[in-house]
C-alpha cells in the first residue's frame, strides 16, 4: 500500500487519507489542495453560483446512516432520482475548473465511462492526469516523473461510478436540498476506507445534469471542481483509460 498520495488526488477528490492511515507527507504542484499538515484552520467554502434559496420537506423516520439525517418521503426520492441520473451515465465528457482552498484555478478535461473508468487531463503548465481503470485510481505526474496508486474502492468515486448506484445503501446522506432548478445533496461513503464529504450540485433543467461538486476531506479541507460543456457521448475510446506509465530513470 503507497504511504504518498499526490495533492492532485487529495484535490480532486477531496481526501486526506486513502488507504486507512498510511498516508504520509503530501507534495505536488497542486499546492495547497492537501497540505493539511500545514494548515491548521479550516477553509470555508465559497458559495455556489449555481445555489438559489433551497426548500426541502420536513424529517419524518426514514434514516439515512447513523451520521446522516433522518430524511422525508421527498428527500427519498429526490436521492432516488439522483441515484437513477448515475445509473444512467454510461460515456461522459467534458471541461473542468479545479479551485482548491489556495483559490488557485486549475482547468482540464474529463471522460468518464462507467463503470469505474475516468480520466482527468490538467491543462498545461500542469502535467498532471488523474486516471482509473476500473479497478485501480492513479496520479500520474509527467513533470516529476511519478506515479501514486489507491484502489478505486477507497475514494469517493466508489459509490458514484460503480456498477449499481444506490445512495440510499451506500451513503450517510448529510443534506437534500431541492429548488425549482437545482438538487444539492451532501453525502459521505459508509466504508471507513473513505473518509471525506461530497457536495453535489446537479441541475434539473432541461435535464438532471451534474454541475459541480465541493469536496471536503478528513481535515475540513474544501475543493470546488465546476464542469462545462458537458456532453453525453455514445462512445470513449477505451485507451483513455489505460494506466500506462513509465518511470524515467536519472531524472
Amino acid at each position: 500500500m503507497h504511504a504518498r498520495i499526490m495533492v492532485g488526488l487529495g484535490g480532486l477528490l477531496g481526501l486526506a487519507v486513502l488507504a486507512g492511515s498510511a498516508i504520509g507527507q503530501v507534495k505536488g504542484p497542486t499546492t495547497g489542495l492537501m497540505g493539511a499538515a500545514a494548515q491548521d484552520a479550516k477553509q470555508p467554502t465559497q458559495p455556489s453560483a449555481l445555489a438559489p434559496s433551497l426548500t426541502w420537506g420536513q424529517p419524518t423516520s426514514r434514516d439515512a446512516g447513523s451520521a446522516g439525517v433522518t430524511l422525508d418521503e421527498r428527500q427519498v426520492e429526490i436521492i432516488k432520482k439522483v441515484s437513477a441520473y448515475f445509473n444512467d451515465l454510461i460515456n461522459l465528457k467534458g471541461a473542468f475548473v479545479q479551485t482548491g482552498v489556495d483559490k488557485k484555478r486549475m482547468r482540464g478535461k474529463f471522460y468518464v465511462k462507467r463503470p469505474g473508468r475516468l480520466r482527468f487531463d490538467y491543462a498545461l503548465p500542469s502535467k498532471q492526469v488523474i486516471i482509473s481503470d476500473g479497478r485501480l485510481l492513479a496520479i500520474q505526474d509527467h513533470d516529476l516523473n511519478t506515479e501514486n496508486v489507491v484502489e478505486l474502492n477507497k475514494t469517493p468515486f466508489r459509490i458514484l461510478l460503480q456498477n449499481d448506484v444506490d445512495l440510499l445503501r451506500d451513503a450517510r446522506i448529510a443534506e437534500v436540498q431541492e429548488a425549482d432548478d437545482l438538487i444539492v445533496l451532501t453525502l459521505q461513503d459508509k466504508s471507513p476506507d473513505t473518509p471525506g464529504r461530497i457536495k453535489l450540485f446537479l441541475a434539473k433543467t432541461p435535464a438532471l445534469e451534474l454541475k459541480e461538486w465541493v469536496t471536503t476531506d478528513a481535515q475540513g479541507l474544501d475543493t470546488r471542481i465546476e464542469l462545462s460543456n458537458v456532453v453525453r457521448t455514445e462512445d470513449i475510446d477505451q485507451s483513455l483509460f489505460k494506466r500506462e506509465f513509465s518511470v524515467q530513470r536519472g531524472r
